[in-house]
């Protein structure tokens, strides 16, 4: 039994499901095309522009941030063998979205596939997910990681900080633990962007590349982490012991829906129905909107909106008496 303030979920949810789970591969391909391609574009006009002064550019900067972050959401579906039927297309394709986007994509899959199989569970945290400590944990700890776990959950460090020097530094070395394939991963991904940056800084030179990849890289790197944030850090968010936990009363009740306006849905390839997602990680992005608003059973849980989302950031400890995330003056007074 659940012993959280969320009955455990109806498992008759996953029959609700079935039917989006299956790629198409013509929305596949429109939605690879209408991102790619206008990515591609934004780059030659930024090229072409930056010769008179990079302030012109900063608005193509912008939107060519929104482009990468739905590129790397096609990636995320590839790693979930949602986006081709094919194992092989997924593969491929995410390998290249994957040099793009600064990430190994078996590396990634792998963390990211720990993720779902332990999202909600306190007995199993610590991979692909953000560092979060209940409440007692954090007080039995000596001030040396009190003041370490602190500087992480600050929003200019785990966003400003964390989130582009995991994307640009953190992702291009192996470490111990990592299997032959994951670290295969990390050194195709790096012999890519090597080839990637060594092309484009002898068309444009290296300065030019640099004036116009880091940004991009950047912002997309703290707008991406920020929705992973939110979707699993909110007022609402419910987390369990190894015992009481199980897969779908976790997706449901553990991770959020993510109220958009329309243009950052968009952009953000609809991951903010998440906790459909984390449902069924088969669903292609562009079904989980349809997936939502035909089954009533998805609309219980109260949206995130994106005013309520910074207010997430306030959020630091879990409460395992009172069952919810506390900020710090709520957890220690």
């Amino acid at each position: 039994m659940i012993s959280s303030q969320q009955p455990a979920a109806d498992k008759s949810v996953l029959k609700l499901i079935a039917s989006y789970r299956n790629p198409s591969i013509g929305s596949s391909m429109w939605q690879l095309i209408n991102t790619l391609v206008p990515y591609i574009l934004l780059w030659i006009a930024m090229i072409y522009l930056v010769s008179f002064s990079w302030w012109y550019i900063l608005p193509l900067i912008l939107l060519a941030t929104g482009f990468t972050v739905r590129l790397f959401i096609i990636f995320h579906d590839c790693g979930h063998g949602a986006f081709f039927r094919s194992k092989t297309a997924n593969n491929i394709l995410g390998t290249i979205l994957g040099i793009l986007t600064f990430t190994p994509y078996h590396r990634w899959h792998h963390a990211h596939l720990m993720h779902h199989r332990t999202s909600g569970n306190l007995d199993k945290r610590g991979e692909g997910d953000v560092w979060t400590l209940t409440v007692d944990e954090y007080k039995s700890l000596p001030r040396k990681k009190r003041f370490f776990y602190r500087i992480y959950r600050n929003p200019f460090i785990m966003f400003g900080l964390g989130a582009p020097l995991m994307f640009l530094v953190s992702n291009r070395f192996t470490r111990k633990g990592f299997s032959r394939k994951e670290r295969l991963s990390v050194y195709v991904t790096n012999a890519g962007i090597a080839l990637m940056v060594s092309g484009l800084s002898w068309l444009i030179g290296f300065k030019t590349y640099l004036m116009i990849q880091i940004p991009i890289t950047y912002f997309a790197s703290v707008v991406g982490v920020f929705l992973f944030y939110v979707q699993h850090q909110y007022p609402e968010v419910n987390w369990y012991r190894d015992e009481n936990w199980d897969y779908t009363t976790a997706a449901i009740h553990g991770a959020s829906y993510f109220k958009l306006p329309r243009i950052l849905q968009w952009f953000s390839g609809n991951i903010g129905f998440h906790h459909i997602h984390h449902l069924s990680s088969k669903i292609p992005n562009y079904r989980l909107q349809k997936c939502y608003r035909e089954n009533e059973a998805f609309r219980q849980e109260p949206p995130v909106t994106l005013l309520k989302s910074f207010k997430t950031l306030k959020l630091r400890l879990w409460d395992e008496q009172k069952q919810q995330l506390l900020t710090w003056r709520e957890a220690l007074g």
